[in-house]
Parts: structure tokens; sequence; C-alpha cells
């Protein structure tokens, strides 16, 4: 399961919850500056694989939080093949792919109360510009629970796809995924509303 909680007690469980998503912005954020070559993909995996370790994720938890948004990526690889070049689709999806591997270990090595809690706090001050910090964090929580439903939506799609005997197509992959996405959105802003949370 996408960004499930692993309990330990390594270095990345004791960090506080604030300074693991700085980092990971950090991170995500250094990532895309520096991948300026299709090999620099190599040693940013590198990286996120020796962070892994220093977490002591499984293997199998680290591949579960990659796995599902396998072949989005490879969908945005061949898109960027297509309209670009081989060098800057290697670059883009690597780059993606590093980034969703550190979302993932904050993840496994963070509860959510504690992030949510993270984010309230340091929002706080946003309230005198008129945003609100319990809106922003119920903005985190559904942002996290969107992950796994849409790589769950994916992986219907490319089921029901294998099932019906039909090769792989980039347009027949990602609108009914996105339709797919959009309606559940709907629905849950639909449901939001009726319970008075938003407007």
């Amino acid at each position: 399961m996408f960004a499930t909680y692993q309990p330990g007690d390594s270095l990345l469980h004791r960090l506080p919850a604030g300074v693991k998503i700085l980092l990971v912005c950090a991170l995500i954020l250094a990532v895309s500056l520096s991948v300026r070559q299709a090999w620099h993909v190599l040693p940013a995996l590198g990286f996120a694989a020796a962070l892994y370790a220093v977490g002591r994720i499984r293997p199998g938890a680290a591949w579960d939080q990659v796995r599902p948004v396998l072949p989005m990526l490879i969908a945005i690889l061949v898109l960027q093949w297509i309209v670009a070049d081989l060098d800057t689709a290697i670059r883009v999806s690597g780059a993606l792919l590093v980034a969703v591997a550190v979302a993932g270990l904050v993840a496994l090595t963070t509860r959510v109360s504690d992030m949510l809690d993270a984010v309230t706090r340091a929002a706080r001050p946003l309230r005198h510009v008129g945003i609100s910090p319990d809106r922003m964090a119920l903005v985190l929580v559904l942002t996290i629970r969107a992950i796994p439903l849409l790589a769950r939506q994916l992986r219907q799609v490319t089921e029901a796809r294998r099932a019906r005997g039909l090769g792989m197509s980039i347009r027949a992959l990602v609108v009914p995924t996105v339709l797919g996405a959009l309606t559940t959105a709907d629905q849950l802003g639909d449901a939001l509303a009726a319970r008075g949370v938003d407007d």
C-alpha cells in the first residue's frame, strides 16, 4: 500500500515532521535543478535508495512507493520522447521518480497526524492574510489520500485493457484515468460541501 507508515526508530523516524517536509521539498527542488543530463538521474536515484537504507525501510515497502505510479511515469517518458527527445524524457521521468520515492519515504517514516500538526503550526501566521491552517491540513490529507486512489484508477484501466486484449495506448490509458479522477474529485467536493466542511 502506497504511503503506509512503517513504525521504527531510525534517524529519519526521529526527525520532526516539519523538518522532514522541508528537507524533502528542498531535495526535490535540488533534483529538479541539478538533473541536466540523462545520466544524472542515476546518482539521484542512488541517493534516494541510500535514504531508504538510513530509514531501515524494507525493499518491498520501498518498491510499493514507486510501483503504482510506474505506468504513469512510462506514459510521461513516451510522451516526452515524442514531443522532445530521449534525453529530456529520461530527465523528466527520472526526476519525477525520485520525487515520488522521497515523498513516499517521508510518508513511510512519519505519521499522518504529525505531518498535519506540522503543517497547521507552520501555517498559523497565514491566518492574518485570510488563509486557514485547518484548510491547508485538509488539502494535505486529501492529497495523500488521492495518490493511492489515482494509482488504483490507473491500475483498473490497465487491467481492463489487458482483459480485452487491447494494446498499449497513451490516450486510452490517460483519458479514462483523468476522467475517473475528475469524477472522484467532484464526488468528494459534493460530500465535503454536504457536510459543511468547505464551501
